[in-house]
């Protein structure tokens, strides 16, 4: 008895020390490729790595069972080990694991961290062989599975895309007949789980656009096989199906679903400091999601939906001051973007769907896009939005650094035009000492 209470006692002990935060030096270089390692780059002035900090000690007590330490470097006093991993700024996340390097580009959520972390800490296709694996794994929400005998070349593409999409997603390969999505279970098969529904990969939807040779051309002599990642219909597949039906937009994600190809449809709204949404914007959230769930069939091979809670994102893509709640479709390809042109509390089910039909048509009026006069206007817009952020969060600090630099070019100005006015003078007294000489 004594035995198994000092037993739980140090195992409580271990725990406890394995979740606390590890502040490393330079010696960390010698010990980087053993075990797992989730680094946080950072440097002591960077108010985003302070933001962080909280966060990062909850994500190494949820990470206390596992064998993966959580620790940070500062940047600022140990400069190799910045150099070392090519640290460009501040904070960044790498996931270290042997001699692989991962950088996590996702949210900096205590729940977003911890699951890029597990990800990475197993295969990146894992085994389903029971009902209660593939039980455990519907708890994630979205995930691509792979069916059918592991000999076979829709695996080994399979495979590839696993290892490239490994920390962002959940892949696994399942026993046959185990999947049942609406086909043969004797076929080699992939698919994708979400919004509790299967959705099989048709590889005739995705066709690989290859070059044409010219008449008489040799074919190489090592040409590239068909399983290189990007030209395989599978990674097309999977980038366009990777969100779920209505998924939630933030910075973290926005560059990945524009990825999708798709027309991104956002229910632009605006959270509290507790992420909670007023009953209006509540209500405006549901109806968008009532119509996508409406009209599937219809709208999800063209369109991706989503919400967000924060404005500021919208405001970016428009380039302008988005009244709330409002409704944005942006053209991840072109890159421009439509609004309706009803006010926001006139929208209804209808006449979204009106709308969403104008812009799979190309009749709904279109703004914004990707030409030099656009990204001129953005990048001023970015900074006077950049500007007025600083000037309301601290008007001091916001003064001082506009008005050195102005003070400095004020007084570069005005030694340069009174060095002008007294090379003049100079010049002048000059001609007249020369005329009363010569009189």
């Amino acid at each position: 008895m004594f035995l198994k209470v000092v037993s739980v006692l140090l195992a409580s002990l271990l725990v406890c020390e394995a979740s606390k935060v590890l502040e490393v030096s330079d010696k960390f270089l010698s010990v980087r490729k053993e075990g797992m390692w989730l680094m946080k780059f950072y440097a002591p002035w960077c108010g985003h790595c302070k933001k962080l900090e909280p966060v990062w000690k909850h994500v190494a007590q949820s990470l206390g069972d596992t064998g993966v330490r959580v620790a940070r470097v500062d940047c600022t006093r140990f400069t190799k080990v910045a150099t070392e991993f090519n640290i460009r700024g501040y904070p960044t996340i790498l996931f270290l694991k042997g001699e692989d390097t991962y950088i996590y580009e996702g949210d900096r959520t205590r729940e977003d961290l911890v699951a890029f972390t597990r990800r990475l800490m197993g295969p990146p296709v894992q085994p389903l062989r029971t009902e209660a694996d593939l039980a455990e794994a519907r708890m994630n929400n979205l995930f691509f599975v792979y069916s059918g005998p592991l000999e076979h070349p829709l695996y080994e593409e399979f495979m590839i895309n696993a290892r490239h999409f490994h920390s962002d997603e959940h892949m696994y390969s399942a026993a046959p007949g185990l999947i049942k999505a609406g086909s043969d279970t004797r076929e080699a098969a992939v698919c994708g789980f979400k919004d509790n529904q299967y959705h099989k990969f048709r590889q005739e939807e995705f066709p690989v656009e290859r070059q044409e040779r010219a008449v008489g051309e040799e074919e190489e002599v090592n040409p590239t096989p068909a399983t290189t990642l990007v030209d395989t219909p599978l990674h097309s597949w999977v980038v366009r199906e990777r969100f779920p039906m209505f998924t939630k937009v933030t910075r973290g994600k926005f560059g990945k679903i524009m990825a999708t190809h798709k027309f991104v449809v956002i229910a632009v709204l605006e959270e509290n400091k507790l992420e909670q949404l007023t009953p209006e914007m509540e209500q405006f959230r549901e109806m968008v999601r009532g119509v996508v769930s409406g009209n599937r069939e219809k709208y999800l091979s063209h369109f991706q939906f989503g919400w967000t809670g924060s404005p500021d994102l919208a405001n970016s893509v428009a380039m302008d001051t988005l009244s709330l709640p409002s409704l944005l479709v942006i053209n991840s390809t072109t890159h421009h973007h439509h609004l309706p042109e009803d006010s926001p509390e006139y929208l209804t089910k209808e006449a979204i769907e009106i709308f969403l039909d104008s812009v799979l048509a190309g009749e709904a009026p279109r703004y914004g896009g990707n030409s030099w006069l656009v990204r001129i206007y953005r990048s001023f817009y970015e900074a006077k939005t950049s500007l007025f952020d600083m000037w309301r969060g601290n008007p001091v600090l916001t003064a001082v650094l506009i008005g050195l630099p102005l003070g400095f070019l004020s007084l570069i100005f005005y030694s340069i035009c009174c060095a002008d006015i007294m090379d003049a003078d100079e010049e002048d007294e000059e001609l007249e000492d020369y005329h009363e000489k010569a009189e």
